[in-house]
């Protein structure tokens, strides 16, 4: 099984949507069963709420719920738990190496670093752009997902 785990400030906005695009991508793909697929947040600010509005209403628009989650602080236990921990900005990942320490396995990476035009992907808590950032997730999850199919597709028993 594959565990990946999506950072962003706050788990409310980016890393959720994020957690669930990719997850929908998997489950159409028929590989559900092979992923774990969470997220969380390098703060303790917005624990225990619930998603944003406007994650909730873009992937709304796209048959996707988020019923049910509600934003989580990352933990120092999660770097030994989860094969992939991807931030959506380069200021997570420093906040990541905060809480985790040393990165030895190097599994921290940016989202978009997998994509062909690596970059932060805006926080639209403050740009107020869940389409843009929408878009941006989608990007860097078809790229991340690729390869992981690449890179793992053997040990997954299925490409």
């Amino acid at each position: 099984m594959i565990k990946i785990l999506f950072i962003c400030h706050g788990n409310i906005c980016r890393s959720p949507m994020a957690e669930f695009v990719l997850r929908d991508m998997v489950q159409k793909q028929g590989l559900g069963d092979q992923f774990h697929i969470a997220s969380a947040a390098t703060s303790s600010e917005e624990t225990g709420n619930p998603v944003h509005p406007g994650t909730t209403r873009k992937l709304r628009e796209l048959g996707i719920s988020t019923a049910g989650k509600y934003a989580v602080q990352m933990a120092k236990k999660d770097y030994k738990n989860y094969d992939h921990i991807i931030a959506m900005e380069t200021r997570n990942i420093r906040n990541i190496h905060r809480i985790i320490g040393a990165d030895p396995e190097h599994k921290v990476q940016r989202l978009l670093d997998f994509s062909d035009s690596p970059r932060d992907i805006a926080d639209p808590w403050y740009t107020g752009n869940f389409e843009r950032t929408y878009d941006d997730v989608r990007e860097g999850c078809e790229a991340l997902l690729t390869y992981i199919l690449e890179r793992d597709g053997g040990r997954m028993g299925k490409r």
